[in-house]
């Protein structure tokens, strides 16, 4: 009788277990890394992002987890040696394998992004642009990533994927919400334009207010789920290397055939002899010009220290002319709608207002007296006082601070009063500010959502209650057996 009891209650309790109920557990969601160079025309740096899988609105939370700056020029300096271009990249590619968990290597895209260096090198030469391209795509094919290309960004591209990495730093996007434990589109959402300049363009991006006339200057997205139509553009040879290349040439041929050139934006007591074959290495002053000798003479630059003098031989480098009377234009004859909101301007805005110890919020009477001190101060006072900063970069803050000053006010159509809506910034929180997160954030909606893990589970408390039920039966059983 003992065993039959045994059995019966063995019996009710497989129907008790039959009817636990039985829910869907989530597992958290898994991290997904990526890796984008950015190669400039001056430098390359690497930056290692990641994200959950189950994307917000097919569009990945992204964050920065390393930044690495390649040792050495850009990619586009190697063009007669194509080889170590690739070579460059390896040291900062096994710092990213470190930071990355060996068991997820393989499912990391890994892309290359160049920029303007490369476009002018796509220029003057496309078979070396194509080289350089296949020794950097033969480096990154070597390491265990899952690597997407190596490819030259469009000038736009780059702008609009700076404007997309400010707001999405600043929140603009999306903000997450303690009180509701998701995230969610602000209300009214604050839209960052964005300024860049690199050393051989310069770009500008923002939201106009409707729809921007000229589709060739439009780019449109979708992010967390919402439409944005940007306005931007990049000016090809306006970065400032080759600004400072063109303002000399322009210095040369107006003074030739003398071979004793004044420079106004050069500190006085500084001299430079430069080749005039050197104009004849980048699209930007490559032009023939029937005012330049023939030949490869030696030029001397003499600096002068005029800062008035610096800022109107800047002005000429720009064709204001070619907009006539119509408002909606900056320079060149190239459209842009009217500014509308604030302005990020990282890069070189940054660097050399940096320099200068300019601080957002300041009237901009400020920076000028600033910018006219820097250049009437001379190259014996400067060194001096900078021991540590590198000379080439010291004697072109002059001619980048009133380049600045031409470019902002003059070309994009700043004032007084807008002018307090620029801000000088290079990093928002810990990332930096720059198109590589922007390019990684629009490649995570092509990248599918992962589905969330999920698993059959019992609920713990039922659980609990049919294995307590299970043992105190098998004793009772039991006891019952040897009675």
């Amino acid at each position: 009788s003992a065993i039959i009891g045994a059995l019966v209650a063995l019996s009710i309790i497989a129907l008790l277990l039959s009817l636990v109920k039985v829910e869907d557990v989530t597992l958290p969601p898994t991290v997904k890394y990526g890796l984008v160079f950015d190669a400039g025309s001056s430098h390359t740096s690497l930056f290692v992002y990641e994200w959950d899988s189950d994307k917000e609105n097919d569009t990945g939370v992204v964050s920065q987890t390393l930044s690495c700056d390649v040792q050495g020029p850009g990619i586009s300096s190697y063009a007669h040696d194509p080889p170590k271009a690739g070579d460059s990249l390896r040291e900062c590619l096994d710092k990213a394998l470190k930071v990355v968990p060996a068991a997820k290597h393989g499912d990391v895209p890994a892309y290359l992004g160049a920029t303007a260096g490369m476009r002018l090198l796509r220029e003057q030469n496309s078979s070396a642009a194509d080289q350089v391209l296949a020794e950097v795509t033969k480096t990154m094919r070597e390491y265990p990533v899952d690597f997407k290309g190596a490819r030259i960004l469009t000038g736009e591209e780059e702008g609009a994927y700076g404007w997309i990495t400010i707001n999405y730093l600043l929140d603009s996007f999306t903000k997450f919400s303690p009180k509701a434990h998701t995230w969610l589109r602000p209300e009214a959402a604050n839209i960052f334009g964005a300024l860049d300049l690199g050393g051989a363009s310069t770009q500008i991006s923002f939201m106009p207010e409707g729809s921007v006339m000229n589709q060739n200057e439009a780019s449109k997205f979708t992010l967390y789920g919402y439409n944005y139509n940007i306005y931007t553009h990049s000016y090809l040879c306006y970065g400032q290397n080759e600004m400072l290349k063109r303002l000399a040439k322009e210095l040369i041929a107006e003074s030739a055939p003398s071979t004793w050139v004044h420079h106004p934006c050069y500190p006085k007591g500084y001299s430079e002899r430069v080749h005039l074959s050197a104009f004849r290495t980048s699209p930007c002053t490559n032009r023939s010009d029937a005012r330049l000798p023939l030949g490869d003479r030696t030029v001397t630059l003499e600096g002068r220290g005029n800062a008035s003098g610096c800022l109107a031989a800047v002005r000429e480098l720009f064709n204001f002319s070619a907009c006539g009377q119509s408002r909606d234009c900056t320079f060149d004859g190239v459209y842009q709608p009217p500014l509308r909101g604030q302005f990020i301007a990282f890069s070189a805005f940054y660097y050399n207002f940096k320099f200068l110890n300019l601080t957002d919020g300041q009237p901009l009477a400020t920076a000028r007296e600033a910018i006219e001190q820097l250049c009437t101060r001379s190259w014996e006072d400067l060194s001096s006082s900078y021991p540590k900063e590198d000379p080439k970069r010291l004697l072109k803050y002059c001619a980048n601070a009133n380049y600045i000053l031409t470019l902002l006010l003059d070309a994009y159509k700043f004032n007084e009063t807008s002018w307090n809506n620029i801000f000088f910034q290079m990093k928002a929180g810990s990332a930096d500010v720059g198109w590589t997160l922007g390019y990684m954030l629009n490649l995570t909606n092509m990248i599918p959502a992962e589905a969330p893990t999920r698993m059959k589970g019992h609920m713990p408390s039922l659980w609990a209650a049919a294995i307590t039920f299970i043992i105190l039966t098998l004793v009772l059983g039991l006891t019952a057996l040897l009675l």
